[in-house]
């Protein structure tokens, strides 16, 4: 094979070896800035990693107690087991409870309305 060498001023070459150059220089910082944002993103992906699974751990740890304080709740107010005191009970309870507030509120209206007259 036989090769044809051209001999050159050196004036377009050495112009186009400066462009390529500079455009090198320019595609090299893009790739640093490229590098940069990249490893930015993974140490903002890791941290999210992280905090997802704190989040997580707390929110089982949560579960997990309050399961087990409903289940002491059941146990103090005889609601697990046999013997116990029965649900309809309870809520019997709770409605009178609610009913005796709401009379001793009417009379305080009514007490109050006799001491103004």
């Amino acid at each position: 094979m036989t090769r044809v060498f051209m001999q050159n001023t050196g004036e377009p070459e050495d112009t186009y070896e400066a462009q390529n150059d500079q455009r090198l220089d320019e595609l090299h910082s893009k790739i640093r800035t490229l590098r940069g944002v990249t490893t930015d993103i993974y140490d903002d992906a890791e941290r999210q990693h992280l905090t997802l699974d704190d989040t997580g751990n707390a929110f089982s740890s949560l579960s997990t107690s309050l399961s087990q304080s409903s289940r002491r709740a059941a146990q103090a107010f005889g609601l697990s087991g046999a013997g116990g005191v029965r649900q309809t009970r309870i809520i019997m309870y709770i409605v009178g409870s609610f009913l005796a507030l709401w009379v001793v509120w009417k009379m305080k209206d009514l007490w109050w309305a006799s001491e103004e007259a």
